[in-house]
């Protein structure tokens, strides 16, 4: 393992991880156990899951930058056995002996998902770790190689990447945030990354610059660009996407830039009601969540069958199809009696030259209901060629591929894009933000 302090061997990681796991056992923490953990180093993040795991505690991973007052808030809504924001004491001893079982509680970690208040959800062993030889078989990653995750752990992405890296023997380089300045140096030796969609391109640029062995990026998170793909086949890179969920884990998977199919051992339900054209995705697997700690409430539901959904929305789906998502049903904005999913006028925005993201919401109208709204990063108004882009070209690409009712009527620049943990668009803050009219942040494009 490569962490920002340096490498550390298996049995050094062992050591560590044992010797943590024995002074949390002689502090009586033990089976059942929630134990916060928020270290900002990722590699002493590591040793505290595995030592709560060797302990039979579950650990709860926070996010070391929150404010005090934020973690306070947090905590007094999930009640934990003990909360480490520094590396575990570690202690001489016997070895602490757990007997691990597929359904104990291994793995908890804070979602919001786009929108609303963080929520804890929690998994159970086997739903993680019974799929890792599926993603090996997919992505064909194993101990020779060495997987660079450029990320929070304390994102399930990033973390899911962490653990199949250590089960699959490979060397994982953890540098813990999202550096484009510092991709270079361990894409010199990575054979493969782990990102969401929008940061491909700056690993593409990077390897581009920098060169390196890299052959494998599994994307997951959002919906990935065909451009991003063709560019990384480009640069010999193979990209294996995914679309998933916190509460879902893996859900279907496009190996091959043919399409989204249902991952290994996945059922998938798209229930459109009467009289509409999209339904929601419900899925039945092994590597469904156990739900969200302290009885919090979400997006999940369940169905006295064992199928579970976060409200994503998809196109009728038959088995042995593509699956064909449209967003999610709590992003939906309806205007004047239509209804308009973000993510299909995203897609049409983002292929405009100049534009490095964009995130489209519903903002309050006192006629209309929301007007549809584009916040736009890398937008200058007025810019000259090659300066940026104009909200007149803007607005023609909009013309050119979209429904009227699709447009967005208001615009905004802004120079980045807030964003949650795991790197995706904070779609609920910019809603937020834009509701409150005071973020200096954002600028309206006239």
């Amino acid at each position: 393992m490569s962490g920002p302090g340096g490498d550390l061997t298996y049995a050094e990681l062992a050591d560590r991880a044992g010797r943590a796991a024995r002074a949390l056992a002689d502090e009586d923490i033990g089976r059942g156990a929630l134990v916060a953990v928020a270290q900002a180093d990722p590699v002493a993040l590591l040793v505290a899951v595995l030592a709560a795991d060797l302990v039979g505690a579950t650990p709860l991973l926070c996010d070391h930058a929150w404010s005090e007052e934020r973690r306070a808030q947090v905590m007094a809504a999930v009640p934990v056995a003990a909360r480490f924001d520094d590396p575990l004491p570690e202690a001489d001893g016997p070895a602490v002996e757990h007997r691990p079982a597929p359904d104990d509680l291994t793995w908890a970690c804070f979602s919001s998902g786009s929108t609303g208040r963080p929520r804890a959800v929690v998994r159970g062993r086997a739903s993680w770790t019974a799929s890792f030889a599926h993603l090996d078989a997919l992505t064909g990653i194993g101990a020779d190689d060495v997987v660079l995750i450029p990320g929070p752990l304390v994102s399930s992405l990033y973390g899911f990447a962490a653990v199949h890296a250590l089960a699959a023997g490979a060397t994982a380089v953890v540098p813990g945030r999202w550096s484009p300045g510092g991709l270079a140096e361990p894409l010199r030796r990575a054979t493969a990354v782990h990102v969401v969609p929008h940061r491909l391109p700056a690993v593409l640029d990077a390897l581009g610059t920098a060169g390196g062995p890299l052959r494998t990026a599994v994307v997951g998170g959002a919906a990935l660009d065909v451009a991003a793909r063709t560019r990384a086949a480009a640069a010999g890179v193979r990209v294996v996407s995914y679309y998933g969920a916190t509460e879902l884990s893996f859900v279907a998977v496009d190996a091959d830039g043919a399409g989204l199919r249902p991952f290994p051992g996945v059922e998938i339900d798209v229930r459109v009601p009467p009289g509409q054209v999209l339904g929601e995705v419900w899925v039945r697997s092994p590597w469904l969540c156990d739900g969200y700690l302290a009885g919090a409430t979400g997006p999940l539901r369940q169905d006295d069958g064992g199928w579970m959904t976060v409200g994503d929305l998809a196109e009728p789906h038959r088995r042995g199809e593509v699956l064909r998502l449209r967003g999610r049903g709590d992003g939906a904005i309806q205007t004047g009696g239509a209804t308009v999913v973000p993510e299909d006028v995203e897609e049409v925005l983002r292929k405009v030259p100049g534009v490095d993201d964009v995130v489209v919401v519903g903002t309050p109208h006192p006629y209309l209901g929301a007007v549809v709204t584009a916040v736009v990063e890398g937008a200058v108004e007025g810019a000259a060629a090659g300066d940026g882009v104009s909200r007149a070209a803007l607005e023609a690409a909009a013309r050119a591929e979209l429904d009227p009712a699709q447009r967005p009527r208001r615009w905004y620049a802004a120079e980045s894009l807030p964003r949650t943990p795991a790197g995706k668009p904070a779609r609920g803050l910019l809603a937020t933000r834009l509701a409150a009219g005071d973020d200096p942040g954002l600028r309206r494009l006239t």
